[in-house]
């Protein structure tokens, strides 16, 4: 059964919290307790026709109004930002002035589902993409779900630092991703290639445009610097690249991708990562079908590998699960944190 409103933005608020976002859980705190109908970014949120929860409700009020901060068109609400310390009354009258004066605006921003495309999570996707090259010893064909910009499906270009020393990637990378890696690492030198780079996104963002920069920017909360610096270096070595986002259906694009004759040599490797819980219950259904399907028809020289880091209802963090084929086989690889601090790494 879907949380109220306000329940949601409290719960909301404990999750930021644990992440290390004192600032955002503060301001979903305060929007709980203050927002009301006298303007349609409060009326919008208290009458949420759907579940607040599963739409991420609080995520887009707080994108909203960091968006807004970003703009520089409301000066008074960027100065109650970090690195200024929060005070529940300045921080009020700001956006109580803001919602006053930019209320379309900000309304209309709440839209658009939360896109942060957190690159830290890379190094997840990184410990999969190892062990499917260690198992299969063939090159790996990249096929991202809800890709957003794409700053995921370059994650064999950044540097990794996995404590103690121990390091894995380009020497000359403009990123590097840390990580508190605990349990043993993955096989940090198996025969890594990539021969393809594909994904999918029902709003895909260009990395090389500026508006949509700002969008992811106003997702990613504002008193975490690392992260916002990450994003930033993210999005000019995908820009640089060249990739490009599809814009489709989730279900369709896998659908189609899978229906492909698979390349022999080739590990047709699909990913994605906190993304599941925003699909419809009818796309989640068509993919595993789709997913079942190309995997019955998996060979030794066609493998499929199919990796989701997605939360699954426990407290700490997500799960990494990796599903090959042919013969089906799943492994929990470990848990790690939502933003990539940290990942416990159970595959040995």
């Amino acid at each position: 059964m879907p949380v109220s409103v306000a329940d949601h933005f409290g719960q909301q608020a404990a999750a930021c919290s644990e992440l290390g976002s004192l600032f955002t859980a503060s301001l979903c705190r305060l929007l709980a307790e203050r927002l009301d109908r006298s303007t349609s970014f409060g009326r919008r949120i208290l009458d949420w026709p759907g579940d607040p929860g599963a739409d991420a409700l609080a995520l887009r009020a707080c994108g909203a109004l960091h968006a807004l901060s970003r703009s520089g068109r409301d000066a008074r609400l960027r100065q109650v930002y970090p690195p200024t310390a929060f005070d529940r009354e300045r921080v009020w009258s700001a956006v109580a002035s803001a919602l006053t004066r930019h209320d379309d605006f900000l309304a209309a921003y709440l839209e658009s589902s939360p896109q942060t495309n957190e690159v830290a999570r890379s190094a997840m996707i990184l410990g999969a993409a190892l062990t499917v090259a260690s198992l299969t010893r063939l090159p790996l064909a990249l096929l991202e779900v809800g890709a957003s910009a794409g700053l995921n499906l370059g994650f064999d270009r950044y540097r990794y630092e996995f404590g103690g020393g121990r390091f894995w990637g380009p020497a000359g990378s403009p990123l590097t991703i840390g990580c508190d890696w605990r349990g043993d690492l993955p096989p940090l030198d198996a025969p890594l290639q990539v021969v393809s780079r594909q994904g999918c996104d029902r709003a895909p963002l260009d990395p090389a445009a500026e508006v949509a920069a700002a969008r992811l920017m106003s997702y990613f909360w504002p008193d975490q610097p690392l992260r916002l610096a990450r994003l930033n270096a993210a999005l000019k070595l995908a820009a640089a690249s060249g990739q490009k986002i599809v814009r489709a259906d989730a279900g369709a694009w896998v659908e189609h991708e899978l229906g492909q004759p698979a390349v022999p040599g080739t590990c047709r490797f699909l990913f994605h990562t906190v993304v599941w819980q925003y699909l419809p219950a009818d796309v989640r259904a068509r993919i595993e079908t789709v997913l079942a399907t190309a995997g019955a028809a998996a060979t030794v020289r066609t493998p499929l590998a199919r990796f989701g880091f997605e939360a699954d209802g426990k407290e700490n963090g997500g799960a990494m699960i990796l599903t090959l084929w042919p013969g089906e086989r799943t492994i929990l690889l470990g848990r790690a944190d939502f933003h990539g601090r940290w990942a416990d790494w159970l595959r040995t």
